[in-house]
């Protein structure tokens, strides 16, 4: 009974303690919602004066930007109407201008008329002058004005009638001396019947065209790209009938290989332009300066000369483009250095010396061009530049007679040289004072101050002179053709007549990026 009692009892306290918990639980949820509800009502105060603080500072910004741009457009606007009315100061004085323009135009076209009326009434009066002077003169010398131009006529017919005959006798003798000098040459060529070959070899190249239309872009419009290569070569482009081939003609090889390779690469290449003229003409400087080391280094080894200084092997190469009376003087130099060998050898003396000698005896002709003096005294110069030997530089220097020889082997030297140079057929006379012509004519044309460079063209018919823009004037031009044209009569004898083309031409370049 009492353990029933006691479970009971245990039961509902068991019960009463859980209610009593869930009723604590409770009460402390509420607690706990209540101070959460009223934080969140803090946040939501807090949030909702930083948002406004926010917008007043936005606005606040909104009105500064505002301001600051009102400001900047109204200095716009100010700066515009500034320049508006600068712009109208300008014209208002323009204008200004214009009238007092006008109105000293109009002046002077009044001081003008008045002039002319002046200058009428003095031609008037001069006729009246005139026509009484000439009848005072009738009256004192009781001639008429027919009378006296018949006389007058007389006298001078009396006069012209003697410097006639005169003429007459001078023009008969000029005429004998020129059928002299011509029946002369008409001789001489008759003679040396091959010169007119050789000639045309040594001053013609000949370059094959694919089809007759490449001539006309060679030409280019209204010339530009036949004038640019021959400007920069120097040479003459002869554009005829001749199917597929155009002809460069120049007394200078090394010109007329540069614009023949030039032209080859060209007419490859397909697009002809001045601009492409320009780069393959220097291309085909660099292939000639290739051309001039090979050969000077095959000339070299054909010798069996060993030793020289790659500056010399390139002298000797540009011999290649180097003629001596129509004679080739490199295969003339190379031709004078095995003679020299073969009879030094029969000699027992020093071939090595001769044939070294005999391929440098004619190493002056490379740079005559170029330099003052001699070929003998330009060669010894640069030999002694580059220490090269005494005895060959004595080999250099006597074979032309102008030193004594001192070794035998320099005697050989000069006997090599005449036998290589009087061959039959090796030397042409005509040619060779027809090159030195050319030249003295490039010559007088580059002593002048300002002159870039000059080319002979037209087989020396014509000079043509390309002047610095910057140091050369349009009026100082005419003088400078004048003065050119001076000392050719002067300085040169020459058939016919000889035309100076002075060029100036002023180039702008600039590049877009």
């Amino acid at each position: 009974m009492d353990i029933v009692i006691n479970i009971a009892v245990f039961l509902i306290s068991a019960v009463i303690f859980t209610f009593v918990g869930i009723y604590i639980r409770k009460k402390s949820a509420e607690s706990k919602m209540q101070s959460v509800e009223s934080e969140a009502k803090k946040i939501l105060e807090l949030a909702q004066k930083e948002a406004e603080t926010k917008k007043k500072e936005e606005i606040f910004k909104a009105k500064e930007e505002i301001m600051n741009a009102r400001k900047d457009l109204d200095e716009e606007v100010r700066e515009r109407r500034g320049e508006v009315q600068q712009q109208e100061r300008r014209l208002i004085q323009k204008e200004e201008n214009l009238e007092k323009k006008i109105d000293s135009v109009e002046k002077k076209e009044k001081e003008l008329l008045l002039k002319d009326e002046e200058l009428g009434k003095k031609k008037e009066e001069l006729e009246d002058l005139l026509k009484r002077q000439m009848q005072e003169l009738q009256r004192i010398s009781s001639l008429s004005q027919e009378d006296a131009k018949q006389q007058l006529l007389a006298e001078l017919e009396k006069t012209l009638t003697t410097e006639k005959a005169t003429l007459i006798r001078n023009m008969e003798a000029k005429a004998k001396e020129e059928a002299d000098k011509n029946a002369r040459e008409v001789l001489g060529y008759a003679i040396q019947k091959c010169a007119a070959d050789h000639t045309q070899e040594t001053t013609v190249s000949i370059v094959a065209l694919p089809n007759d239309d490449m001539k006309g872009r060679i030409i280019g419009r209204e010339g530009r790209n036949i004038k640019t290569l021959e400007t920069l070569t120097g040479i003459d482009l002869i554009i005829d009938d001749t199917p597929e081939a155009v002809v460069i003609s120049g007394f200078d090889p090394l010109r007329r290989e540069v614009a023949k390779i030039a032209l080859e690469k060209l007419i490859e290449d397909g697009r002809i332009h001045p601009a492409k003229i320009e780069e393959m003409v220097e291309k085909a400087k660099e292939e000639v300066e290739n051309t001039i080391k090979e050969e000077g280094e095959r000339a070299v080894l054909e010798t069996g000369v060993v030793g020289l200084h790659p500056d010399i092997v390139k002298l000797i190469g540009k011999l290649k483009y180097r003629t001596s009376y129509g004679q080739n003087v490199l295969n003339h130099s190379i031709e004078v250095s095995n003679l020299a060998r073969i009879m030094a050898e029969e000699l027992g003396l020093d071939p090595k010396l001769a044939r070294r000698a005999g391929l440098l005896h004619d190493i002056g002709k490379a740079l005559d061009h170029d330099m003052e003096g001699t070929h003998v005294e330009i060669g010894v110069d640069v030999l002694r530049k580059y220490k090269e030997n005494e005895n060959v530089i004595n080999c250099v220097q006597a074979h032309h007679g102008d030193v004594e020889p001192k070794t035998i082997e320099a005697v050989l030297v000069q006997a090599a040289d005449a036998i290589s140079a009087s061959r039959p057929g090796a030397r042409r006379e005509t040619l060779e004072a027809y090159i030195k012509r050319l030249e003295a004519l490039e010559n007088i044309a580059d002593s002048f101050e300002g002159v870039e460079k000059s080319f002979a063209i037209q087989a020396g018919r014509e000079v043509r002179i390309i002047v610095k823009p910057e140091k050369i004037s349009d009026d100082q031009m005419v003088l400078m053709a004048r003065d050119v044209a001076k000392r050719v009569e002067d300085e040169m004898e020459y058939p016919g007549q000889i035309k100076v083309n002075v060029v100036r031409e002023t180039r702008v370049v600039e590049y877009a990026k």
